[in-house]
């Protein structure tokens, strides 16, 4: 085509030759004594064209990635979804998942970064927490240290689901919290250079699902562990909420789908399930059935020994079924622990929030655990500052703790979340939240809840490690946390231990001299780091529709790291065979050229 400063358009190339110029035949025999000068190859420079791809190419699922998640049990079950389906592709992961909503500074992540080889990874995909500023601000900051380094970036979590069009998003790519099931699929295009953004929500026949399948690959944090989300979602519409907006109403897996992960699960080593969601207490609503009945049916496969622990439920829909969940929480292969968030003790506060329930239906829901389940432990959390709160409202929220002085408390101080309706309320001064937030925490470390459980022999089941690395971490029947020795025998195993201390979170266990170790795992639980559940469907899947959709011409992909590289040699061999039968045919052509010319 024509430059656009050419001023005359030409119909043929033969246009531009002019009567008094040379015809092609007068030129060959013009040429009879040209001799074509030979060129020198640079033999090196040609053998590293040849052995190396083109500066466009790249074979996807060989990179690096670093994983980071914040955020609730529900969060980190996603994030170990994540990793898994991405290390089944052949990707290598590193990270890690944070405990819970730690505040951490920008000194600090810049030392989480560096010690977890962050700054070795060729993509960084970050799996967001939106309950509460900090956590959000942290993720922010690792976005920010992410495009310092120039690094791949994917946006996971309740962050970017809420909020997509947040100006810190812009050019990057997000994966949604119910499509974490195409995260190869998002991870893949954004290593080639592309922004992806999939944020829909699963359906069937026009039904929203709980999410993906729960049949995935995944690494667990703890393979002695395993998560399981029952639903997504909630039914309650609290005005401080965030979560709300990424995870949106209730959807619930069915039964069975939850029977048969469990029973995964411990086929894999598994000695401990943990089930979670944004209110357990509200599952099954939705398609018809409930909790309890849910919970029957996984205790029939629980092996021996092994233990469930119940997740989050809110008071309303727990009241409904207070005798069923009695009996189940007196199970053996049960944790008598169950986790109900009270928030305030003010019936005003909680209006305000559109909690649902009034402090009087909290207090019954405890004491009738308390009576019918002896030894229970119940979890609360209180947040501190709520717009409207008085102090008469928070000393009622004190004289709750002092009553019933709960052994394990979640204290907050309100955080006002964009977009939410108490965000637009007239707030309590920051002075004074922080002041209630210090005077509630001074009640709660005011009493010993283990003291006087010293001398007692108990049986514990050992599943982690302590964070200073000098303990095991086992829980007792109820889901107390008692430090034992790390005898490397104990780990995954069911001790008898004697308490001969106490301290605010803890007890520590010196395991009798003739205890007899259980093992209630029915299989080797598999290595830290092994991908979990890798069917031969995953193994078998078909070509994703979104690479299809981006390159037509797409090759199938492959289900390891090494067959695509074997694939991509393989084309690298057959364009050097066609790069040398052209040469050939080229040099062949001119052979013949010359030839006729000499002749």
């Amino acid at each position: 085509m024509p430059s656009a400063s050419c001023d005359t358009l030409l119909d043929d190339i033969e246009d531009i030759v002019s009567q008094g110029d040379l015809k092609p035949q007068d030129r060959h025999s013009a040429r009879k004594h040209i001799v074509p000068k030979a060129r020198k190859r640079n033999t090196q420079k040609y053998l590293q064209e040849e052995n190396s791809p083109p500066s466009d190419s790249t074979i996807p699922g060989i990179q690096k990635i670093w994983m980071r998640t914040w955020g609730c049990s529900h969060n980190n079950s996603d994030g170990e979804y994540m990793a898994g389906q991405l290390a089944a592709y052949g990707y290598e992961i590193t990270g890690s998942i944070s405990p819970g909503h730690k505040v951490l500074t920008t000194i600090v992540i810049e030392v989480i970064l560096k010690s977890e080889n962050a700054s070795e990874a060729d993509l960084w995909l970050l799996n967001s927490c939106t309950v509460k500023n900090p956590a959000e601000d942290h993720f922010r900051n690792s976005i920010k240290k992410a495009q310092e380094e120039n690094k791949k970036i994917v946006l996971a979590g309740c962050v970017p689901q809420a909020q997509p069009r947040q100006d810190y998003f812009k050019g990057l790519s997000i994966i949604g919290v119910q499509q974490i099931d195409r995260v190869v699929e998002v991870v893949e295009e954004t290593i080639k250079g592309h922004s992806v953004r999939l944020l829909g929500q699963k359906k069937a026949n026009g039904k929203r699902l709980g999410g993906a399948r729960l049949d995935l690959p995944k690494i667990r944090k703890n393979p002695l562990i395993e998560i399981i989300s029952v639903n997504t979602g909630c039914l309650n519409a609290c005005t401080y909420c965030k979560t709300k907006h990424a995870r949106g109403n209730l959807a619930s897996y069915p039964i069975d789908e939850l029977v048969e992960r469990a029973k995964q699960s411990f086929q894999e080593g598994v000695c401990e399930i943990w089930l979670t969601s944004e209110d357990t207490g509200a599952y099954g609503r939705d398609i018809g059935t409930n909790l309890p009945a849910l919970l029957w049916k996984l205790v029939e496969v629980i092996p021996e020994g092994a233990m469930l622990r119940l997740g989050m439920t809110n008071p309303p829909y727990i009241l409904e079924h207070l005798e069923e969940m009695a009996k189940i929480l007196n199970h053996p292969r049960v944790y008598a622990f169950l986790h109900i968030p009270v928030q305030s003790a003010s019936d005003t506060v909680l209006m305000e929030m559109k909690r649902e329930y009034c402090v009087a239906d909290f207090k019954r829901v405890v004491d009738f655990l308390k009576e019918k389940v002896p030894g229970i432990t119940l979890a609360t959390d209180i947040i501190c500052g709520f717009p409207g709160e008085t102090d008469q409202d928070f000393q009622e929220t004190v004289k709750l703790v002092e009553d019933y002085k709960f052994p394990s408390l979640f204290i907050n101080q309100f955080y006002p979340r964009p977009g939410t309706p108490a965000a637009k309320m007239v707030q309590v001064p920051a002075q004074v939240k922080k002041q209630r937030t210090k005077d509630l925490s001074r009640v709660f470390h005011s009493y010993n809840p283990y003291d006087h459980k010293i001398g007692e022999r108990q049986q514990v089941l050992v599943t982690e490690e302590s964070f200073d690395s000098k303990f095991y971490v086992a829980h007792n029947r109820f889901y107390e946390q008692v430090l034992v020795p790390k005898n490397p025998t104990f780990m995954g195993k069911m001790i008898e231990v004697d308490i001969y201390e106490s301290g605010k979170h803890f007890m520590k266990g010196q395991p009798v001299s003739d205890t007899k170790v259980y093992t209630p795992s029915i299989s080797k639980p598999l290595a830290k780091g092994e991908v979990s559940g890798l069917t031969e469907g995953f193994r078998n899947r078909p070509t994703s529709h979104l690479s299809s959709a981006c390159h037509p011409s797409a090759a199938v992909r492959r289900d390891s790291a090494s067959s695509r590289l074997v694939l991509h040699l393989q084309k690298l061999h057959q364009d050097c065979a066609l790069r040398v039968s052209v040469g050939l045919a080229l040099f062949a052509l001119l052979l013949a050229f010359l030839v006729k010319v000499y002749n």
